[in-house]
């Protein structure tokens, strides 16, 4: 894991092209605006491009903007949206003149920033692990882990060719980074991120909040509170924790709060309504809420082993509840000893069995020591180490006033220490 004692080395002018950004979005939203809220603190300029519905440039604070470009929205999810024109793209990121370009994703975007003929350094940041979310959860229970890699051998090879157009490789987590430099990929690190400062804390539990919530699922309290955060999509893996703890519900005095919003709602709430001790609830979009809840929970459970960094856990371990989590993906990183447990990722049945295991281990001890390791590396301590990264890559240029695009493709963007007129 790079780490480095210089901080604050010179100013640089930081451009994400970040594709999986979107208003409605989750972990890589609530990411992109901690980054904003940063980059004056660390004495830099955040420029992120998103695809959007139009062309707008808004900002979100001293150093802070964000640049949307017009784009299609994504078949399968109506939330978001994709780049699909490299040279409007390109137009931008020349408009913009970065020291230091970051793609966050692994598909088409990455491709574009790499081929962008500017000087800037560059990092792919791998906010998405396509393999673990697709290929791995699908075929897993049917072949190896080393068989499928060669069915996916051209993604492998798309990966390495991005290794190559990329300075560094940046992942969050080490399993990931791992997998990557034994796929042949020749510069990947780990910078692990963190949570907000000071929003997550042991001291925000609710004894009345959490036997409110008790009394919703049919149990007093003296039942145990488990609670699931996070996008209602496949990969995440809901119907199998709905299942898991409606069946644990049968035998022992457990259940489970699934918040959050996404295209398999409808679906949840069906397996949610065979079972009087789960239920399915609206994302919660003020954070302090979400703080109250998790810090009034008895533990996380948590269905998917293709996340890339897993805030949700981190944020739970930084609330003092332990964790339920799959054997492999970030998620374990955040487990701690005695406070919680694992599980085959994938296994119902398994998920099912850890869930009693925790409850026969003592709530409470486990919550204990989840408390006593509740001091969570922070947001801003990833920040540090990440630029400071940007910084070692190589000498700076002086950034120079924004550029009207060529050809008229995009309205003039103006130098960021001009912004006064924008949103």
């Amino acid at each position: 894991m790079f780490t480095a004692p210089e901080r604050f080395v010179r100013p640089m002018r930081i451009v994400d092209v970040s594709a999986f950004y979107s208003p409605f979005g989750g972990g890589v939203r609530t990411y992109v605006e901690a980054k904003l809220r940063a980059a004056a603190r660390f004495g830099h300029e955040v420029i992120v491009i998103a695809p959007g519905q139009a062309h707008e440039v808004v900002r979100r604070g001293p150093g802070a903007v964000l640049v949307t470009i017009p784009s299609p929205t994504l078949p399968l999810d109506r939330r978001y949206r994709y780049f699909d024109d490299e040279r409007l793209l390109h137009a931008t990121l020349d408009a913009w003149q970065p020291d230091h370009v970051e793609a966050s994703s692994p598909w088409s975007s990455a491709t574009m920033v790499g081929r962008w003929q500017g000087s800037a350094t560059r990092s792919l940041v791998m906010h998405a692990d396509p393999l673990a979310a697709y290929a791995y959860r699908w075929l897993g229970g049917l072949a190896p882990i080393h068989a499928i890699d060669r069915c996916f051998s051209r993604f492998w090879r798309h990966l390495r060719g991005l290794g190559r157009m990329f300075d560094t490789v940046i992942c969050a987590n080490g399993e990931l980074t791992r997998r990557l430099a034994s796929g042949g990929i020749a510069n990947p690190e780990t910078i692990r991120m963190g949570v907000e400062a000071g929003l997550f804390s042991p001291t925000f539990r609710s004894a009345e909040l959490r036997r409110s919530a008790l009394s919703t699922l049919g149990l007093d309290c003296d039942g145990l509170l488990l609670l699931g955060i996070g996008r209602f999509s496949a990969e995440k893996r809901w119907e199998m924790v709905l299942r898991a703890a409606g069946e644990c519900g049968r035998k022992l005095p457990v259940g489970l709060l699934l918040v959050g919003e996404g295209r398999k709602r409808r679906t949840l709430e069906m397996i949610a309504d065979r079972y009087d001790n789960v239920a399915v609830l609206p994302a919660i979009t003020t954070r302090s809420d979400l703080a109250s809840l998790l810090a009034s929970s008895d533990a996380l459970v948590h269905g998917c082993e293709s996340e890339t960094f897993c805030l949700v856990a981190a944020e739970a371990r930084a609330s003092g509840i332990p964790l339920i989590v799959p054997n492999t993906g970030a998620a374990v990183d955040q487990l701690v000893e005695g406070a919680g447990t694992t599980y085959a990722a994938g296994r119902e049945r398994s998920l099912e069995d850890a869930i009693a295991r925790f409850v026969n281990r003592g709530p409470e001890l486990q919550r204990a020591a989840a408390v006593r390791a509740s001091r969570p590396r922070t947001m801003d301590e990833h920040f540090a180490d990440l630029f400071a990264r940007y910084q070692a890559l190589g000498p700076g240029h002086v950034t120079q006033p924004a550029a009207l695009a060529v050809g008229g493709a995009i309205p003039m963007l103006e130098p960021l220490a001009a912004l006064t007129n924008i949103k």
